[in-house]
């Protein structure tokens, strides 16, 4: 449970002055807003700093340290967010596709359903995914900032996709609409932090949605793109690339 004070600290944190009203348009301005101002980033993990799958850590860290995360931290404390606001959300486990497009475990990937006059998914925690929430229905094309996404059924499971550069749909993940606990999914939360296999143990990355691109580091490169237009440079040392954290995504590394 969030206090009054630390709900408006959250919405500070996040740029937000708008409406509190649990409405459709409230969630995709928190959603938006949140996607513009707090990185996708596991930089912990590089340094040995243990994450646990808790509500208040991931307030303190994101609020208070103004830092970023990875899904369980940044969905885990949107969800807190919204219930606070009034909100109905319910925690939901996805499934990834691997290199070889097999599935990843349950529990890998954690999202958002938000019940509303309709159900909406919701999902900040993906990295570079849609900067609103997305209606959740099947059939439907939606389109966010010249995207397009859609909802499809597939082997008993909701399937998330999006259309890349070249027009073709790709898959994000599959999920079902199972309501999920927090604890749940403390035990992938931390084969994340220490696996060789994880992606999350083999490189660094901190990335941000812009109002028209992203900026991401990701090991030693910047790469910042606008309007569709890709500009790369390889940062030469530690301090050019803590540098770069702290002016493009105000992370600091105490």
């Amino acid at each position: 449970m969030i206090a009054s004070a630390a709900i408006s600290d959250y919405l500070h944190r996040i740029g937000y002055t708008g409406s509190r009203g649990p409405t459709a348009q409230t969630l995709h301005n928190l959603h938006r807003a949140h996607m513009l101002s707090v990185p996708f980033e596991n930089l912990d993990i590089s340094l040995g700093r243990k994450i646990v799958c808790e509500e208040e850590g991931f307030l303190r860290k994101i609020v208070e340290q103004r830092r970023g995360g990875f899904c369980y931290e940044l969905n885990g404390a949107l969800a807190a967010l919204l219930r606070e606001l009034g909100f109905k959300v319910t925690l939901l486990s996805a499934r990834v596709p691997r290199d070889d497009g097999s599935p990843s475990p349950e529990f890998d990937h954690l999202t958002l359903r938000v019940d509303l006059e309709e159900p909406w998914l919701a999902d900040v925690g993906f990295g570079d995914l849609s900067n609103g929430p997305l209606r959740l229905e099947t059939g439907r094309e939606q389109e966010q900032d010249g995207r397009k996404f859609r909802i499809v059924e597939q082997d008993g499971r909701l399937q998330l996709d999006r259309t890349e550069p070249d027009g073709n749909w790709k898959r994000q993940y599959s999920f079902t609409l199972v309501p999920r606990r927090l604890d749940e999914f403390a035990p992938m939360c931390l084969y994340h932090q220490t696996s060789p296999e994880s992606p999350f143990t083999r490189k660094k990355v901190c990335s941000m949605a812009t109002p028209d691109g992203r900026i991401t580091v990701t090991d030693r490169r910047l790469i910042i793109t606008r309007k569709g237009e890709r500009k790369e440079r390889l940062l030469n040392s530690e301090d050019e690339w803590q540098s770069a954290l702290a002016e493009y995504f105000g992370v600091i590394l105490g």
